[in-house]
């Protein structure tokens, strides 16, 4: 069955259903979620712009390892890395220079560009093994992504990761919480925690590139969209928690299901 054809489904059994079983999930089944990798896999990439053409393997990056030592804006702002992976223009030269991986891969801070195969092995689960060591600490657990809730790890203390190197963010606090409806009759609306964000990202990290709330407005968000990719699935399709964790983004969401 299509997609479209799904979500067709969806909507004629939800308005039914509204009518005489009241709040009806939408069961997750219907979305053609993409199938999760190993908690030692989510969130790895393989960075491959030029590597391949060059005759070199793809270097092989963990957020979860990364994630444990620095919030993602010291990465995906301060060093300018884009948040769409093979999209940055990453090079030898400017990794010698001090840019990207270099900033910290000096051989200071982190092992130096001379040791080449620690990231150029083009192995998407190196290093896995190393969480069951990270999993040994106190930190939140959850049963999606690489296993760890961050966001509650961190308010928690159990992870205290470096906000910037050099440069401070200035950005000032921003907890607004936003409701966001849903397309689909009696079905929880999505909350989104600006102040969850922003603990760990910079504002720009998604404004006005992923979101362009002011062009676009918030009406035309949809699951479709996410799903390719697009709005939040630039994120929760392969590192921050997984659109699976349905009840993170729908917290009315409910296990009862129409079909049983």
């Amino acid at each position: 069955m299509s997609y479209q054809a799904r979500i067709i489904v969806i909507a004629l059994v939800s308005l039914v259903a509204a009518a005489f079983l009241g709040p009806v999930p939408a069961p997750a089944e219907f979305f053609n979620l993409p199938p999760l990798p190993p908690p030692g896999k989510y969130g790895n990439i393989l960075i491959d712009r030029l590597s391949t053409k060059n005759g070199v393997k793809p270097a092989a990056f963990s957020h979860w390892l990364h994630r444990e030592k620095y919030t993602c804006r010291v990465c995906h702002s301060e060093l300018e890395f884009n948040m769409k992976v093979n999209t940055t223009e990453i090079t030898e030269a400017a990794n010698v220079a001090g840019k990207y991986c270099g900033a910290c891969h000096n051989g200071r801070i982190a092992f130096g560009q001379d040791q080449c195969k620690k990231c150029h092995n083009g192995e998407i689960g190196r290093g896995e093994e190393k969480l069951a060591q990270l999993l040994l600490r106190p930190l939140v657990r959850t049963d999606y992504g690489d296993g760890i809730d961050w966001v509650a790890s961190l308010r928690k203390g159990t992870v205290a990761p470096l906000t910037y190197l050099k440069t401070q963010s200035k950005e000032p606090p921003y907890d607004r919480e936003l409701s966001l409806e849903a397309e689909w009759v009696k079905f929880p609306p999505a909350v989104f925690p600006h102040k969850a964000h922003s603990e760990w990202l910079a504002c720009s990290n998604c404004h006005p590139e992923v979101f362009n709330i002011k062009k676009k407005t918030t009406l035309h968000f949809s699951m479709p969209l996410i799903l390719k990719g697009e709005f939040c699935g630039v994120c929760h399709l392969s590192v921050a928690f997984p659109m699976n964790d349905c009840k993170r983004c729908h917290p009315g969401y409910t296990s009862k299901n129409i079909m049983r």
